[in-house]
């Protein structure tokens, strides 16, 4: 798993949201938030936008 996979997990952990809740606001499958968290596949662009703003960060820090 690489850095951004284990941010975007810490991140929404600490938000106490499950895989599926996020998947929902982000109107993906639950499968795709694990494929991400995983490293096995990358979100977009807008994906990552809007989990920054999801997670209350910014950009820059969701993929540092």
């Amino acid at each position: 798993m690489d850095q951004i996979s284990e941010k975007m997990r810490s991140l929404r952990k600490a938000k106490r949201l499950t895989q599926k809740e996020l998947a929902e606001k982000l109107y993906v499958t639950p499968s795709t938030v694990s494929k991400w968290e995983n490293g096995v596949a990358m979100p977009d662009i807008y994906a990552v936008t809007d989990m920054a703003d999801i997670f209350g960060v910014e950009v820059k820090e969701l993929l540092s």
